[in-house]
């Protein structure tokens, strides 16, 4: 790889989230060009291919693995697929961008680590709303010190789901409401309040009783210093599609959420009154409102991938959950699950902060 030719990437499988989303931002970018793509099925690859200008199209994973010409991999392949195939392209020696969750299991985490240690290549998870504009401007505003010292973090994820056949209603592989947005509030939750070093946990499947996938999913983490963060993710939620996170400080808080678009501060001005700002997004809500909400994940992935390429470069100062982050994202979930069987809090050790928080 040179700074001035673009990488060239594989991709694993024709997921919507890749032939809709990430391959058109990787085509968008002028540091990226995706050369060949892999299904089990190879008149599916040929379909995909041909329609999105992909120049190979493979009929086995192997195949696509063994093509010299590839140098990074996105996989996206169904959450049970992630760590296997994951740790095959580090040992072709091709980098990994991974869907997440990154593993079902902190003991399949610590195996990807270990194979991305032994081969050398970067290998991160996909978390893309932390490059979502409002959580980015969060991050600043919370970094800024205008809220002042950290007390609080409130998130919470919902959309509507009920389809027990889908694939991420399946307990098999992976499925439930937890690994497929919890664990995105779980990484925010790290993203803003460092370490996680207790949890506790409480999980249901009363809503759609589909056995072993749950449908609502409650969390309480505190960090080493003992400020707490939550959040509520439900597959239960009859208004349509909502997220937001709340970080309160000393001196104020600051709110972002999609769907619409927003971020709210409220702080203390240096002569003790209190001041609000509301800031929206108007070019996003009318570009979705006519186009799609697609076109903000699209930019967001955009921003992602080149957050990979950085990586790759030697450059961890990103908005990118590495593997270690992807890790812990596990770990604090696993522990959700066994607080919410024992109905006690599991303690974790404190790992420490890396470049991915």
């Amino acid at each position: 790889m040179t700074d001035q030719s673009p990488v060239r990437w594989g991709v694993l499988g024709a997921a919507n989230i890749a032939l809709k989303k990430v391959i058109p931002a990787m085509q968008r970018g002028r540091l990226s060009r995706v050369v060949a793509i892999a299904s089990r099925d190879l008149a599916k690859a040929r379909a995909a291919a041909e329609a999105l200008g992909i120049e190979r199209a493979y009929g086995s994973y192997e195949e696509l693995l063994a093509d010299q010409d590839v140098e990074v991999v996105y996989n996206p392949l169904p959450n049970h697929l992630h760590v296997p195939w994951s740790i095959r392209a580090a040992n072709a020696g091709k980098h990994v961008l991974c869907e997440k969750p990154i593993a079902l299991s902190a003991s399949e985490a610590r195996e990807l680590l270990a194979a991305r240690d032994r081969t050398g290549v970067q290998i991160a998870e996909a978390f893309m709303v932390r490059t979502h504009p409002q959580w980015v401007a969060a991050r600043e505003l919370v970094a800024s010190g205008r809220i002042g010292d950290l007390r609080l973090v409130s998130g919470h994820f919902s959309y509507y789901h009920r389809d027990p056949a889908d694939i991420r209603s399946r307990a098999e592989f992976g499925g439930g409401a937890m690994m497929d947005i919890g664990i995105h509030m779980t990484d925010l939750a790290r993203y803003f309040l460092g370490e996680i070093t207790s949890v506790y946990g409480s999980m249901s499947e009363s809503v759609w009783h589909v056995d072993g996938s749950e449908d609502n999913a409650i969390a309480i983490f505190k960090n080493p210093d003992g400020i707490v963060a939550s959040y509520q993710t439900t597959w239960d939620e009859w208004k349509g599609y909502k997220s937001y996170v709340e970080i309160y400080g000393d001196n104020g808080m600051v709110r972002a959420a999609y769907a619409a678009m927003s971020n709210l501060l409220i702080a203390n001005t240096t002569k003790g009154k209190k001041f609000k700002v509301r800031k929206l997004y108007p070019e996003i809500i009318l570009r979705e409102k006519f186009r799609s909400w697609q076109t903000t994940a699209l930019l967001s992935f955009q921003e992602e991938l080149n957050g990979f390429l950085k990586m790759i470069g030697g450059d961890y100062d990103v908005a990118l959950a590495d593997g270690h982050a992807g890790l812990r994202s596990v770990e604090v979930s696993e522990a959700v699950r066994q607080s919410s069987k024992t109905g006690q809090a599991v303690e974790l050790p404190n790992i420490g902060r890396m470049y991915g928080a």
